[in-house]
């Protein structure tokens, strides 16, 4: 493993930061902030290495902040507001596996409350160094359903000075969808924003029709980031760590992996049969977005990629068939194949199939002939929603690309 730089080291005092010479881009509906042409790597994303990234803006502005603390991941994301959105200053992703174990046990483990402190006193030196005006730090499922959940937040407010707010789950969907909504296709009468988490799952339908009433209500609302309507919404009690807990994740069989995928059927009919999407959307424009690990991963393996690229991931349209295709090429892999996988890795190799599970149940449940891929979510949620609460976000034009495959 590659010695920590001073940056991620859990102990090393705050420094003052030094700019890159590249410009950021703007966060805007197409591309996220790069430098140098490159974007955030997920490879680098693993329990002892650090995704981290730092950006340079020459724009001054107040930089607002965006943490989630998730069952798998701690995310952090810095930006200041852009005529077209936001720009990234400073990004942070570590894998951490809070929730490990979890489901069995109903408690935090002590290394995994260890692994996530030193990786939030990353972003607490974050948060100080480059003079966040606003923050927001939340955490989601694993901390809900944990019964030391509140006790270990007590205890990172204590040892690393952060204060999080544990999220009801209508809140964290709003909040992915408020993140990744530029990427609705405007044609769409219908779209199913969904997030495959580590200890549970969103589903959102949206109406998308309902912003489309006239040429001109359809541009004041692109100019104001209005959203479309939520019809309805679920928290599915299941995510990539709680399903390869249940039914394993390193030698998955096509038996075992029916088994998922028909655990998570029996979680997800209940909402359709309450509310008859596949009746209500029949005859008209649908399409899914989704927005989670499991399918930037199916993304990128469908492009190719020898390394993760997020700027070709993010956007990027798949048809239903090619993310099968990519599904069920994974699932006669070994655990070692999938481990030698770019875009998969160590770390997440005995996660994927558990995610490539849900999602299957996703799709065998709907209708739709094509899903939208976005490597965006909830910290960009948290961001929008701040700098539209203080006035200075300004949504976006939306710029159109072609579907990819």
């Amino acid at each position: 493993m590659p010695e920590l730089t001073d940056d991620e080291r859990p102990s090393a005092p705050p420094r003052e930061a030094k700019p890159f010479p590249a410009k950021a881009r703007d966060w805007n509906d197409d591309h996220p902030a790069v430098i140098n042409g490159r974007s955030e790597s997920r490879k680098e994303a693993q329990p002892g290495k650090t995704g981290s990234r730092r950006f340079h803006s020459s724009e001054r502005g107040p930089i607002y902040g965006a943490l989630d603390l998730g069952t798998n991941n701690c995310r952090l994301l810095l930006a200041r507001p852009s005529r077209r959105g936001f720009r990234v200053v400073d990004a942070f992703s570590r894998i951490i596996r809070l929730g490990e174990g979890v489901s069995q046990t109903g408690r935090l483990s002590d290394a995994a409350m260890r692994r996530t402190i030193d990786a939030l006193r990353v972003c607490a030196a974050k948060l100080g160094r480059n003079g966040v005006e606003r923050a927001r730090c939340v955490a989601t499922e694993a901390c809900r359903v944990a019964s030391n959940g509140r006790e270990f937040l007590y205890r990172v407010e204590r040892e690393v000075g952060l204060k999080l707010e544990v999220l009801d789950r209508e809140t964290e969907a709003a909040l992915a969808v408020s993140g990744c909504a530029s990427l609705i296709d405007a044609r769409a009468d219908y779209v199913l924003v969904f997030d495959i988490g580590g200890g549970s799952s969103e589903l959102i339908w949206l109406d998308a029709s309902s912003a489309r009433t006239s040429a001109v209500s359809q541009d004041s609302a692109r100019r104001n980031g209005a959203k479309p309507d939520i019809k309805a919404w679920t928290s599915l009690p299941v995510g990539v760590v709680t399903l390869a807990e249940r039914f394993g994740g390193h030698h998955v069989t096509a038996e075992s992996f029916e088994e998922m995928v028909a655990h998570v059927l029996s979680l997800i009919r209940p909402f359709e049969a309450l509310h008859g999407f596949n009746a209500m959307a029949n005859g008209g424009t649908v399409h899914l977005l989704g927005t989670s690990g499991t399918v930037t991963t199916v993304a990128g393996i469908h492009l190719g990629l020898k390394r993760y690229d997020r700027q070709r991931v993010d956007g990027c349209w798949l048809d239903i068939d090619e993310i099968q295709s990519v599904v069920y090429g994974l699932l006669s892999r070994t655990y070692e194949q999938r481990v030698a996988e770019p875009c998969i890795g160590h770390e997440r190799a005995d996660l994927v199939l558990a995610g490539c599970a849900i999602l299957e149940a996703i799709l065998r449940t709907w209708s739709a002939e094509r899903l939208r891929v976005a490597d965006r979510g909830l910290r960009e949620g948290i961001l929008a929603t701040l700098m539209s609460e203080d006035g200075v976000y300004r949504a976006g034009r939306r710029r159109r690309r072609q579907r990819s495959g």
